[in-house]
C-alpha cells in the first residue's frame, strides 16, 4: 500500500467540543456509563446507588429475568417507525419515565433541576421523589413544561396528606406516585459497612474519600447542604427547611399502619391520576383497578426494599391478564437497554421507568449525562423495534407476545405443532 493510500484511510478526530460529544465518542452503553460514574464518586456514595436489600437476590434477579427472555423477529416492511406513545392521557417521546430518586443532590451539584432540564428535552416525565433535595416548586420552576409527578408514601394523617396534596397541586404536578412496598425500610448492609448516612455526616473515611475524588467533594462543599425539604407539608422557609420527624420516622421505618381505606380515600381526595408503585401482587393489581387507580408500577423498588421480592418481569403477564386494561402498566427494575424496554412492551406493559442509569448518567456528567442516557434509550428502542420487525409502540404491545420467547418454552409451540394445516396464511402472519 502507498503511502497516499495510508493517509488517505487515516482518521484523526479533533478534541471533543461540548461534554454531549465527548461522552458521544466514549460512552456507548449504560454500563459505560456507570463505570464513569464509578470514577468520579466517592465508593460509599456510589454503592448507595448500587446497592440492594440483604443479600440482593432480588437486585440481581431483575436484571437476570430479562436475559431470559429471547426475540423471534418477523421479516415484513417497518414503515414510518417511531416511538411515539400515550401514558396517563398525555403524550410521551417514547415508552420511558424516570422514577424518582432520593437525595440526587449526592450525585451531582444540579442535581433533580439537571434531571428534570434533560427529561423535558427528552419528552418523557419524571417522577420527583417525596425524599428529593429540592423543593418541588424550585423542580417545577426550572422545567415548567415538564411532566412532572410526585412520589409519597400513603398516611392515615388526613391533615397532613391534604396538606401534601394541596402543595403539590400548587407545584402543578400532574401525578402522584404513591409508594406501597414502603413500611420499612430496607435492610441494605451495603451502606451500613460503607458508613453511608443521609444526609452524610463527616467521618475519617468520608474525608478521605473526598480527597480522592476533589471534583465530587468541590461541588458538595460549594452548594447548600443535603436536606429534603419535601417533606414539609408546606414550602420551607429556607434549603435546609425539613421535617426532622418525618425524617427519624422514615430511618426508623416506624410509619402509622395503612390499608385499602386509604388508596380508597386518596383517589377520592387527588382528581389527577395516581400511580400506585411496588406492586407485585396480580390480586394488588386487581384490587387497584377496582378503586380506579390510573396505572400501577410493577416493581420491587430495584431490589432495595424485601429481598426475595419478584422481579416485575416474572410477574408482568399475569398482572397484565388481571388488570386486563382497566388501567396502565409501568414497569421498572434491572432496565438497562432500550432493548429491555421492548421486551417488556411485547409482554405488556404501557412503558417501563429507569432509575440507576439516569444516575449513572447523572453522576458522570450532570444534565449532560442524563441526556446521553436518554438519548441512548431512544436509540436502542428504535434500532430493537426495527429488527424485530415493528413500526410502533402501538402495534409492539399488540402482536408482541408473538415476538418473544422465554427460555422455559419450548419451540414446537411456534411451529405450530409441525402440522402443515395448522400453519397461517400470510394475511394472517402480517398481523403477527
Amino acid at each position: 500500500m502507498k503511502f497516499k493510500d495510508i493517509r488517505a484511510l487515516a482518521s484523526v478526530q479533533g478534541p471533543a467540543r461540548s461534554v454531549a460529544e465527548r461522552l458521544g465518542r466514549s460512552c456507548y452503553s449504560v454500563e459505560d456509563m456507570r463505570k464513569l460514574a464509578a470514577k468520579r464518586l466517592p465508593k460509599s456514595i456510589f454503592e448507595y446507588i448500587e446497592g440492594g436489600g440483604e443479600d440482593e437476590v432480588s437486585l440481581r434477579r431483575n436484571r437476570s429475568s430479562f436475559e431470559d427472555w429471547s426475540f423471534l423477529p418477523k421479516w415484513g416492511s417497518v414503515d414510518n417507525l417511531n416511538l411515539r406513545s400515550t401514558l396517563l392521557g398525555g403524550p410521551v417521546s417514547m415508552p420511558l419515565t424516570l422514577s424518582p430518586t432520593g437525595g440526587t443532590r449526592l450525585f451531582h451539584p444540579k442535581g433533580e433541576r439537571a434531571v428534570a432540564h434533560a427529561a423535558l428535552a427528552a419528552g418523557v416525565p419524571y417522577g420527583l421523589a417525596h425524599l428529593s433535595t429540592t423543593t418541588m416548586e424550585d423542580v417545577s420552576a426550572a422545567a415548567p413544561a415538564l411532566r412532572r409527578w410526585f412520589n409519597l408514601e400513603p398516611t392515615p394523617d388526613k391533615g397532613l396528606l391534604q396538606a401534601v396534596l394541596d402543595r403539590v397541586s400548587n407545584a402543578g404536578y400532574e401525578a402522584l406516585l404513591v409508594n406501597v412496598d414502603c413500611r420499612a425500610i430496607g435492610h441494605r448492609e451495603r451502606d451500613y459497612r460503607n458508613g453511608f448516612t443521609a444526609p452524610p455526616s463527616i467521618k475519617p473515611k468520608t474525608v478521605v474519600e473526598g480527597m480522592l475524588h476533589p471534583a465530587w467533594a468541590l461541588g458538595f462543599l460549594a452548594n447548600d447542604a443535603i436536606a429534603f425539604p419535601n417533606l414539609d407539608a408546606e414550602i420551607p422557609e429556607g434549603p435546609l427547611a425539613s421535617s426532622p420527624d418525618m425524617w427519624r420516622t422514615l430511618l426508623a421505618g416506624s410509619y402509622e399502619p395503612t390499608d385499602w381505606d386509604d388508596i380508597r380515600e386518596l383517589r377520592e381526595r387527588w382528581a389527577g391520576p395516581i400511580v400506585l408503585k411496588g406492586v407485585v401482587n396480580p390480586n394488588d393489581a386487581a384490587m387497584a383497578a377496582s378503586l380506579e387507580i390510573d396505572a400501577i408500577q410493577v416493581s420491587n423498588h430495584g431490589g432495595r426494599q424485601l429481598d426475595h421480592m419478584a422481579a416485575p418481569l416474572d410477574v408482568l403477564q399475569d398482572v397484565v391478564e388481571r388488570v386486563a386494561g382497566r388501567m396502565e402498566i409501568i414497569v421498572d427494575g434491572g432496565i438497562r437497554r432500550g432493548s429491555d424496554v421492548v421486551k417488556a412492551l411485547a409482554l405488556g406493559a404501557n412503558a417501563c421507568s429507569i432509575g440507576r442509569p439516569y444516575l449513572y448518567g447523572l453522576a458522570a456528567a450532570g444534565e449532560a449525562g442524563v441526556a446521553h442516557v436518554l438519548k441512548m434509550f431512544e436509540a436502542e428502542m428504535t434500532r430493537t423495534m426495527m429488527l424485530l420487525g415493528v413500526s410502533t409502540v402501538e402495534e409492539l404491545r399488540s402482536v408482541g407476545r408473538h415476538l418473544v420467547r422465554h427460555r422455559s418454552e419450548a419451540f414446537a409451540g411456534f411451529r405450530f405443532a409441525g402440522n402443515p394445516e395448522t400453519y397461517p396464511s400470510l394475511a394472517e402472519m402480517r398481523t403477527f
